[in-house]
């Protein structure tokens, strides 16, 4: 007789263990460790849904107190052993349930009935199509245009692509159809490799990609590093035609606002049907279909956002992780992981080698680097012969100090007139990062800090300043502790008012505004991007989307409007991501062959992040951050463990975290660890939606410590005996602070 541990599909933190079951004979072939199953439950033996998580022969209670399993669910989408193995892993180290874990690794709850493939084929010439998709874009049919102009360099396109990334609706197929343009026909069932990629790299691409290749069948990771417009895309395709000729499988993880039709394009050229994508707006039913492609081997490139690092693959041989310095790769829901890292413990479980590459690497990634736990690869010259832009600092507090209120400087004003008078292309940026609740002066520059955190303080409406990680508090003053100006404000600032200033003072330039509001509908993000790639507009302005990693040939001059915003956020990470931000912004100037340049405007002129932005000088930005993090403390000087607690009264709340803190500091002090407590205190959103909510901040120079401190405290929780009218979560190394 076998028994299977199974894990209920019931987020319960109470039912958070395996309960064993008998297999009766009939099922012993299909009930696999992660195989979804239906089981009796509870005294009333209600069918419930659960996956196997364990097989023994021998059973852990008396044979009469155990049940049979009813049966295996045949469409519902089984978890490879590995996956298991790795929601394990990442229920261990990020907190949060059994369930909570499995849900992440499964890509698609329930069954879900198979559609058929199509694809969208040219029936016309290069010549002819490229022709018929000026003619279109005259006419201002975006999407038309798009689709033909992409006809004539790719002939065969996926029907999924055509109406997913592409963001042509199926009237506009139909119309092109019926004018002879293109067929739209059922998809073959033979593999279509691609037309292939003209891959003519330089020899420091191809010395990063030989390094990668030659470590192919090794659980190595490296790190590649290289400035903006290096072509670091070029080495993963190098790589991963590598991997598939001897006959593996491949992930690419891409910040789903980069994956563009461009992207997808590119790599469908080069790996043709073998190449599928993941992406947000995907059913259920397209992401069962994947999976199961992706189980079956017909696919051998995965690429998407952070949910594609779960592929099915049975041959996985290599992970990249693009950009691999992005926030969007840590996940807010419970299990809070981090994609970069579980990456690594995916390939370690596989045997498969990881490329992370990144020209603003996150100091997690480069510390490990220089550490030699991970290759170093580095690309330091441009591609195409393309040079790095010239930049200019602007102090707008001289600015202020000669009667310039503008928001523009006069040196970006004049630059603007300039580029505009050659039909040139301008970007604006407005670093909008940590824009609410912090105070600065106008006069100095200098903002409102906590004297115990060396963080800025966060304004409440009461008048108050908080600071949001040791609790402390004062009233606003009237004026400039640092220079005694009255000035003291805000930063009110937005992407709208920016747009309507640069149509005052530049009438004549078309502009384009990219923000939360302009690419609310679904294909707003892409429509701006291409009328923007295909010139007709002069000037893009938009906060921090606008500079991630997108490639505009025309694009001369780059303004960074209040570079040091993100410098005054309450968080420790705030120079760190002001840097990744400038040196991103700035590489979008002088793509192609003329020389780019960049106006950075900044009240904080001397500051090292904005320094070493301007020089695109990374080891120099590392080398002054690291130093306040070693003095600090924090990540990646030591580990973090962020311990949120919501509950509806605030009284109970802090009483309740104050008992966890005490138990756990307690349970650490008799195992000898010494750890850094910081609060409870209250949450920076102190209130949402009536529920209070508080933090407590751990430290230890050991990860492993506070993993054990972690379990300790959701023992305690789980258990019922603190917490009880609480809601706990945690978060290990937290990107983004509560």
């Amino acid at each position: 007789m076998q028994y299977a541990d199974v894990i209920l599909d019931i987020s319960a933190p109470s039912l958070d263990r395996t309960f064993q079951y008998r297999i009766p004979p009939e099922w012993e072939k299909e009930a696999v460790i992660g195989a979804p199953v239906l089981v009796p439950f509870g005294r009333g033996n209600t069918e419930r849904k659960g996956y196997i998580v364990g097989l023994c022969e021998n059973p852990k209670l008396e044979e009469g107190r155990l049940k049979s399993i009813l049966g295996v669910c045949k469409r519902g989408l089984a978890i490879e052993d590995s996956l298991v193995e790795l929601a394990y892993w990442m229920k261990e180290h990020y907190g949060g349930t059994w369930n909570d874990a499995l849900r992440t690794v499964i890509p698609v709850k329930g069954s879900v009935g198979r559609r058929e493939e199509r694809e969208v084929v040219a029936k016309k010439d290069a010549a002819d199509l490229f022709a018929a998709g000026e003619s279109a874009e005259k006419k201002h049919h975006g999407a038309k245009a798009r689709l033909l102009y992409q006809l004539s360099e790719q002939p065969v396109i996926p029907y999924e692509v055509v109406a997913g990334k592409m963001h042509c609706a199926p009237a506009t197929v139909r119309s092109l159809e019926k004018a002879g343009y293109l067929e739209v026909r059922k998809k073959k069932k033979e593999q279509r490799a691609g037309e292939g990629h003209r891959l003519l790299l330089s020899p420091e691409q191809e010395a990063a990609a030989e390094k990668v290749i030659g470590a192919l069948g090794s659980a190595k990771t490296f790190l590649l590093f290289g400035v903006t417009g290096s072509g670091k895309t070029e080495v993963y395709l190098r790589v991963i035609s590598e991997v598939l000729a001897r006959g593996g499988q491949s992930i690419v993880l891409i910040p789903e606002i980069a994956l563009t039709y461009q992207t997808v394009m590119r790599f469908y050229r080069c790996f043709g049907d073998r190449v599928a994508f993941l992406h947000s707006r995907m059913s259920k039913g397209e992401r069962y279909e994947i999976s199961e492609r992706a189980k079956r081997g017909e696919i051998s490139v995965m690429i998407g956002p952070r949910s594609a690092l779960f592929t099915p693959f049975p041959n996985l041989s290599l992970i990249v992780v693009d950009e691999e310095h992005e926030s969007s790769y840590k996940s807010e829901s419970a299990p809070r992981y981090h994609a970069r890292r579980t990456a690594v413990k995916r390939a370690e479980m596989a045997g498969a080698t990881v490329l992370l590459g990144s020209a603003t690497p996150s100091l997690e990634s480069y510390q490990r680097a220089l550490l030699g736990e991970y290759g170093l690869l580095t690309l330091t010259k441009r591609a195409n012969k393309a040079t790095l832009p010239k930049a200019s600092i602007v102090d707008m507090r001289q600015e202020f100090a000669e009667k310039n209120r503008s928001v523009f400087s006069r040196c970006l004003r004049e630059k603007m007139q300039d580029r505009l008078d050659k039909g040139e292309q301008i970007m604006l940026f407005l670093n909008r990062r940590g824009y609410s609740g912090f105070l600065s002066c106008r006069s100095c520059g200098e903002a409102l800090y906590c004297p115990h955190c060396d963080v800025t303080l966060t304004a409440h409406k009461s008048g108050r300043l908080q600071c949001h990680y040791c609790g402390y508090q004062t009233d606003v003053p009237k004026r400039c502790p640092s220079c005694g100006s009255p000035y003291l404000a805000g930063f009110g600032t937005g992407t709208q008012k920016i747009e309507e200033l640069v149509k005052t003072e530049f009438p004549m330039a078309r502009v384009l505004r990219m923000d939360a509001d302009t690419t609310r509908t679904k294909d707003g993000y892409e429509r701006i991007l291409d009328a923007f790639a295909d010139h007709r507009a002069d000037v893009l302005v938009g906060t921090q989307m606008i500079v991630k990693g997108h490639d505009f040939g025309g694009v001369t001059l780059v303004g960074v409007l209040a570079a040091d915003l993100s410098l005054l956020a309450s968080d420790f990470r705030a120079a760190e991501r002001t840097f990744q931000l400038l040196a991103q912004a700035a590489g979008r100037a002088g793509r192609d062959a003329k020389q780019g340049e960049v106006v950075i405007q900044t009240y904080q002129p001397e500051h090292y992040a904005i320094l070493a932005a301007a020089k695109q000088d990374y080891p120099l930005f590392y080398q002054e951050e690291m130093e306040f993090r070693n003095a600090m403390h924090y990540p990646p000087a030591g580990h973090m463990l962020l311990v949120l607690g919501m509950a509806a009264s605030e009284a109970q709340l802090i009483a309740e975290m104050e008992k966890l803190q005490k138990d756990a500091g307690e349970y650490a002090e008799k195992k000898g660890q010494a750890y850094t407590w910081l609060g409870p205190v209250p949450a920076r959103m102190r209130k949402a939606n009536d529920i209070y909510r508080a933090v407590i901040y751990v430290k230890h120079k050991d990860y492993d410590a506070l993993v054990d401190v972690k379990n300790r405290m959701e023992q305690q929780y789980l258990s019922g005996e603190i917490g009880r009218n609480c809601r706990i979560q945690f978060d290990f190394d937290p990107i983004n602070m509560y």
